[in-house]
């Protein structure tokens, strides 16, 4: 008889169990010959359980149960569940690589459509950059537009800029606490050779001879990345992260690691709180605070930050900058630090919006490492025109907090550039519950120190840090993961439609439910300063600690306020033409924080 193919035995199988489920049970409940193991006879594993145990924990996935259906559950916990615990204790117990990603990936791009530009096209400004200044705060707080000008041309040379640089990181990072770990030695070297090398006529681009600072989440070959942890100050990486390693290819100049808060969260570190150089009573914000706070301050030419939920919109917002933080799945981030696979993203924060492009152009492409990062096109012309620009607004949201009259000024500024404003919706619905997967994923990216208690050392132990949340998602319920993972497809859905109706969105920076829902569906943003508010007006819950001692700046009271643009997937470019229209009708954006001019 010949050998069945594959397919056709699994379609055999299939009816047989099938059969086998309609078929009535063996009163003595012992298995049909021949019929598939069932659940619960795993030998047993895990600690007692009684039904006082599920009565407690039906508060928490808020599941009552009866009391017979409470004793069947109690009854064969430790067996059904046995699987659960085998691979985290006992004599088969797998530890997970920090690379291994979960098998399922998100992909941003709903099934048949397509996102992006269909070729790559960037076209920067050719405005003149003007005279060198002969202040050397004026040059170390230039854009990278006006900085990489003077360097092609040789009016200003890496090495002095990277001088400069590493001289205010020495005289400000004190007051500031921006920098984990500087890099004088690799910067000086690479500086020279930037030098050297533009002088025999090998101009790599744009970021050539650009002194620049990483969030300290990236791995540098030889040089600890700590993550902002004080467990992982003596870590140190044997590879360069991709995002690295394509500046370096680019001809930027390494001068220092930047602060985070401890494992990405907030503006708290092993090294103290990271400071807002507008406002040096108020944390800059995290968790990209160290970029947020130097690119500010003139400490670099650029940043680079990570995103999950907002942690380079708001620091952007606070330290009056900008922040691109691009599409999920365009900049990899192979030796980065995970904190949530499907949602952690990469990206530029500069003093201006061609700035961010720059930068972008320079990190953006798909890598090994990386399985969620794709292919895509980058299409940026500095010079287009934005008249005609669908701009979409929510009417409700630009009328209250957090927005303010610097976002409905900036709504005009919009359509007296030409741009049409167009009022959009979205369902009112429980956004925030997606969160759910954030903290899963985060839980289990940072299950080992969890289990072995070093999160416990980290120095924010309060309700809304990590070590709370990551020690109660381990009580979290698989099936309101699945449920929240369906609502995130839910909410992409609904972004594509409202995206079909415009070019891009417009929106108060840090209004909770945009950050949730465009974090969730991976659509990219570009935070830029739009203006000026009162600290009273900016910061409603804002006071001074008296056990923080001040810097011995009077901080002012006038503090920079940014709006937030969100374009459709993979369309920086036309999001950036916006943005850099928007900043030149606006005139704010180069303004410095006085007491770093």
């Amino acid at each position: 008889m010949p050998e069945k193919s594959r397919r056709q035995f699994l379609t055999d199988a299939s009816f047989t169990l099938l059969g086998a489920a309609a078929m009535p049970q063996n009163p003595d409940q012992t298995p049909t010959p021949g019929a598939p193991p069932a659940f619960a006879t795993a030998p047993a594993a895990g600690p007692e359980v009684s039904t006082a145990t599920f009565a407690e924990a039906e508060k928490l996935v808020q599941f009552p149960l009866n009391a017979k259906d409470r004793a069947e559950a109690a009854g064969n916990w430790r067996q059904s569940m046995a699987a659960l615990y085998e691979r985290r204790t006992g004599p088969r117990l797998l530890p997970i690589p920090d690379a291994i990603a979960p098998y399922s990936n998100w992909n941003p791009v709903l099934p048949g459509q397509s996102a992006g530009p269909a070729a790559d096209v960037f076209v920067r400004s050719t405005n003149d950059p003007g005279p060198l200044p002969s202040s050397d705060a004026e040059i170390a707080l230039a854009p990278v537009t006006k900085l990489s000008r003077w360097i092609e041309t040789r009016k200003l040379t890496s090495e002095r800029l990277t001088e400069i640089y590493l001289a205010r990181i020495a005289r400000y990072n004190p007051a500031l606490r921006c920098v984990i770990t500087a890099t004088p030695e690799i910067a000086r070297e690479q500086a020279r050779q930037a030098d050297a090398e533009i002088a025999a006529g090998h101009y790599r681009g744009p970021l050539h001879g650009i002194p620049w600072g990483g969030k300290d989440l990236l791995d540098t070959a030889g040089i600890p990345t700590t993550w902002g942890a004080d467990f992982y100050r003596n870590r140190i990486p044997a590879r360069d992260a991709a995002v690295v390693a394509r500046l370096h290819a680019a001809g930027a100049v390494m001068v220092a690691k930047l602060s985070l808060g401890a494992l990405a969260l907030n503006d708290i570190w092993f090294g103290g709180e990271t400071m807002n150089p507008w406002l040096l009573e108020e944390g800059s914000s995290g968790s990209s605070a160290g970029p947020g706070a130097a690119t500010a301050a003139g400490l670099v030419g650029f940043s680079i930050g990570s995103e999950t939920g907002g942690s380079i919109i708001s620091p952007s917002m606070r330290c009056g900058i900008t922040g691109l933080r691009p599409t999920f799945g365009r900049v990899p981030r192979t030796g980065a630090m995970t904190l949530c696979w499907s949602l952690d993203k990469l990206g530029p924060m500069t003093r201006s919006v061609e700035d961010a492009m720059l930068v972008l152009a320079a990190i953006t492409g798909p890598d090994a490492g990386d399985l969620s990062s794709v292919p895509s096109h980058l299409d940026f012309d500095a010079s287009a025109a934005v008249k005609g620009l669908r701009v979409g607004y929510f009417p409700g949201w630009v009328k209250e907090a957090p927005a303010t009259d610097v976002d409905r000024h900036a709504l005009a500024a919009c359509q007296n550039l030409g741009m049409t404003l167009v009022p959009v919706t979205l369902p009112d619905w429980p956004y925030s519950s997606i969160q759910v997967i954030l903290f899963a994923e985060s839980a289990a990216a940072f299950e080992a120190e969890t289990l072995d208690h070093r999160i416990d050392e980290l120095r924010m132990q309060v309700p809304d840090a990590w070590p709370n949340t990551f020690r109660q998602s381990r009580f979290l319920s698989a099936v309101d993961y699945v449920q929240a993972d369906r609502m995130r497809r839910m909410t992409a859905l609904e972004m594509a439609r409202v995206m079909k109706e415009v070019d891009l969105l417009l929106v108060p920076s840090l209004r909770d439910e945009m950050l949730t829902i465009s974090n969730a569906t991976g659509h990219p943003s570009l935070t830029l300063r739009a203006g000026f508010v009162e600290v009273s007006e900016a910061r409603s819950d804002w006071a001074p600690d008296p056990a923080r001692p001040l810097a011995k700046f009077s901080p002012p009271r006038r503090v920079p306020h940014g709006v937030t643009f969100i374009g459709r997937l993979f369309d920086e470019g036309t999001m950036a033409q916006a943005g850099l229209a928007l900043e030149r009708e606006l005139g704010v954006a180069q303004e410095p924080p006085p007491q770093f001019a």
